[in-house]
């Protein structure tokens, strides 16, 4: 009788209510996102990109169906998104983007289980999701590559001998700077100390007092973009000399630009989308992104955009899916072309992306690798300069 009720749900919600014309096929989908509140930077963004990629859907005349959605607004908090996405299967959604944060994503996985129906995060990353049910999938890498990436990258590449963590006691920042404590460790450097703190800190003062009186190489900051911007800020009156690491929390325009002269030299990691990238869907993304918009997308809008797209292409135009039967189409999906790269799902509900390390210079992010690179050419080219100079003058003499 339950499953006979939400049926019949989707079917009234799909086609007496929203008005399709008799005999033709409906879709109603659903989205969870911060629009407001302390992440309100991340749901916007993401909400830019799903609400993209559903306008191009809906205009397409091969779609095959009638596309509906409804966007509710979370306020970041875990407790409120759950109960938002519980009211959503309700109303009869086949399926549910949502868990913008991994703190959301944790409370929304029970709601989707319970109700047997699919969730697509465009962006949590804890590593404690990883396969923690055959409803959820996300289009972001787990943490433990970013964590393993810059705890490597710390220790070979820098050459940091320890550091401090300064992170929150949330999902995503227990799972990450885990991964980053493991994997700095291994490469035989210390971690002093492990500083955490409590949701809602405002005040970082002593935090950050305390990190600096330890006197570390470097400061590993795990939460999100406003905590790591006042901490990032705290370091830097403090005149801390070491070097600041964090995730990909701090990619985003608004947090480089509230950090302001404090995020220069920070460094972070995230998976790689390019902007200037020539190769499909990338340049259509960007340049429609732009024209409605009217500035550039960032990491979590493409995401956005790639979460809203893999739903739709799990879904089977010939025979629509049971809400039920959703997540089978969503296993099918084989090397679709997103613009955050080639997505696929493992077993675990996992897609395979390899993050980048990223720095601050002049206030803007450069792959660490293209900086190094650059900065070397430079190099050669005054090198040659010089050579060409010297040869002119022996031949002057």
């Amino acid at each position: 009788m339950k499953v006979f009720a939400r049926l019949f749900l989707v079917l009234l919600v799909g086609c007496v209510v929203l008005g399709c014309p008799a005999g033709e096929k409906s879709v109603h989908l659903g989205a969870v996102i911060p629009l407001s509140g302390p992440v309100e930077a991340y749901g916007t963004a993401v909400n830019n990109g799903v609400n993209l990629a559903l306008e191009q859907a809906q205009a397409d005349p091969n779609l095959g169906f009638v596309l509906t959605m409804e966007t509710v607004d979370s306020g970041g908090d875990p407790e409120t998104a759950a109960q938002l996405l519980d009211e959503l299967y309700s109303k009869g959604v086949l399926a549910a983007i949502g868990g913008v944060t991994s703190d959301e994503a944790m409370a929304m996985v029970d709601v989707a289980d319970e109700a047997d129906r699919t969730l697509v995060s465009p962006t949590a990353s804890s590593p404690e999701l990883t396969g923690v049910s055959r409803n959820f999938y996300r289009v972001f890498p787990s943490d433990f590559e970013e964590g393993t990436k810059m705890g490597s990258f710390a220790a070979n590449t820098l050459n940091l001998p320890n550091a401090v963590i300064l992170a929150s006691e949330s999902p995503y920042g227990r799972g990450i700077q885990g991964v980053f404590k493991n994997e700095f460790s291994r490469h035989g450097a210390e971690i002093l100390e492990v500083i955490e703190y409590p949701a809602g800190t405002s005040d970082f003062s002593g935090l950050v007092d305390r990190a600096v009186t330890l006197e570390p190489a470097a400061v590993y900051l795990a939460a999100y973009w406003d905590e790591v911007v006042a901490m990032v800020k705290g370091l830097h009156d403090a005149g801390y000399q070491g070097k600041v690491l964090t995730t990909a929390a701090f990619a985003t325009s608004q947090a480089v630009a509230a950090a302001g002269e404090a995020a220069e030299n920070v460094y972070f990691t995230q998976t790689v989308f390019d902007l200037s990238n020539p190769n499909e869907p990338i340049p259509s993304f960007v340049e429609a992104y732009r024209n409605k918009y009217g500035l550039d997308p960032d990491l979590y809008a493409a995401h956005g955009y790639d979460a809203m797209r893999v739903v739709l292409a799990a879904i089977d135009k010939e025979k629509l899916p049971l809400a039920s039967d959703f997540w089978k189409g969503v296993r099918s999906i084989r090397s679709f072309s997103g613009v955050t790269g080639s997505l696929q799902f493992d077993e675990k509900g996992d897609v395979q992306k390899y993050p980048r390390v990223y720095v601050i210079k002049e206030g803007a992010p450069i792959n660490y690798d293209k900086y190094v690179a650059d900065a070397k050419e430079v190099l050669r080219q005054r090198l040659r300069d010089l050579e060409q100079m010297q040869n002119r003058l022996k031949g002057n003499n």
